[in-house]
C-alpha cells in the first residue's frame, strides 16, 4: 500500500503544511501522537532518541521532548496545548526551549494537527504557521523534513507492529 506523504513549504505565508497517511484507525494514530509513552518510541528520527520530560495533554497543558544525539546531546521543544478536539484535532503552539521550557530564541510555530479517518487509514494533516520568516527557513535548512519523514516512518512501523502482534 502506498500512503500519501506531502510536505509544502509556503515561505510568503510562513507555513509548512505536511499530509500523511497511515495505515491504521484514527484511535491508535491520535494516541500515537497524543499519549508519552507513545510518542517517545516513535517521534525521533534514528539515530536519535526521544525522551518526553513531560507531557500533559489538555488544554492549558504542555509537552516538553528532548531530541537525543548519539553523542549524548539533547535538544529540547515545548509544546503548549491552546486547543483540544478528541480524536480529531489538537491546536498548540510549539517552539525551542532548554529542559526547563524556557525559550531559547524568539521563533515559534502555531500548529493545527488534524486526524481524518479513512476506510482503512488514517490521514494526519499538520500546519505550522510560524511566527517569522527566519525561523521557517531555519527548520527547512536544519533538515526538518528529512526528520519529519523518518519519525513518521518510525510510527508506520510501530503501527505495523500493533497489527503483526495481534
Amino acid at each position: 500500500m502506498s500512503l500519501l506523504f506531502d510536505f509544502t513549504v509556503d515561505k510568503e505565508k510562513k507555513t509548512i503544511h505536511v499530509t500523511r497517511e497511515f495505515a491504521a484507525d484514527r484511535d491508535v494514530v491520535w494516541d500515537a501522537f497524543t499519549k508519552a509513552e507513545i510518542l517517545e518510541q516513535w517521534i525521533a528520527p534514528k539515530p536519535f532518541k526521544a525522551y518526553i520530560k513531560e507531557m500533559d495533554f489538555r488544554e492549558g497543558g504542555r509537552c516538553i521532548t528532548a531530541m537525543i544525539s548519539p553523542e549524548n546531546v539533547a535538544r529540547f521543544s515545548l509544546a503548549e496545548y491552546i486547543k483540544i478536539d478528541p480524536k480529531s484535532s489538537f491546536f498548540s503552539r510549539n517552539s525551542f526551549c532548554d529542559e526547563n521550557a524556557n525559550p531559547l530564541n524568539n521563533g515559534f510555530s502555531l500548529t493545527t494537527t488534524s486526524f481524518e479517518p479513512g476506510t482503512d487509514t488514517t490521514t494526519v494533516h499538520i500546519e505550522k504557521i510560524f511566527n517569522d520568516l527566519a525561523t521557517v527557513e531555519m527548520m527547512v535548512s536544519g533538515g526538518y523534513k528529512e526528520g519529519l519523514v523518518m519519525g513518521m516512518n518510525n510510527l508506520d512501523e510501530y503501527l505495523h507492529s500493533l497489527v503483526t502482534a495481534k
